[in-house]
């Protein structure tokens, strides 16, 4: 792949990451009942960001899940026989919660999907919300992020890169072309 241009740089991210806290908050109406679920694998610190922003702003510390959507995804036979399932680590109770979840880039809306079967085999939330870093277009599927820290339009030759610190010791968002 080809570097064709850095979109967010750390500093943006973070004021990113701080605006999408409060518009959760104030979507609804603070933040008792909130929790955080990251899809694997840039969604785990970016949710993990977005509860350190509530905290910041509400006081609230907000439960942070992990869910990985391997066995869910309609395109893992074009993976492997035997695919590599991480784990999925909601160690607090999702029915009648809020729960947002949160990755990195919003595509075709197939990992969201697989996301919300993973999630509904945990039990019933009062509804699911979808926090997204990245919204590059191309929907497949008939879903929409709720929360979403950049719209950035792009052709199908172009690939989007978030990074977190926590997953590749460096905190930006870049736009490759293949």
């Amino acid at each position: 792949m080809k570097f064709k241009t850095n979109i967010l740089d750390e500093k943006a991210i973070k004021r990113t990451t701080i605006r999408l806290s409060h518009e959760i908050i104030e979507r609804n109406k603070g933040a008792e009942n909130l929790a955080l679920i990251g899809i694997k694998t840039r969604g785990i610190p970016f949710a993990q960001r977005i509860a350190n922003g509530i905290l910041s702003v509400e006081g609230v510390k907000v439960p942070v899940g992990k869910l990985d959507i391997t066995l869910y995804r309609d395109d893992l036979s074009t993976f492997s026989v035997l695919p590599t399932v991480n784990e999925t680590l909601v160690d607090f109770d999702v029915n009648g919660k809020t729960v947002i979840l949160c990755d990195d880039v919003i595509f075709t809306g197939r990992t969201a999907r697989a996301a919300i079967d993973a999630l509904l085999k945990l039990g019933r939330p009062k509804s699911i919300q979808l926090a997204i870093m990245v919204d590059r277009g191309h929907r497949e599927l008939p879903i929409r992020p709720d929360f979403v820290g950049k719209n950035l339009p792009t052709s199908l030759a172009e690939v989007v890169c978030v990074k977190f610190t926590e997953t590749d010791g460096v905190t930006a968002v870049d736009l490759y072309e293949k």
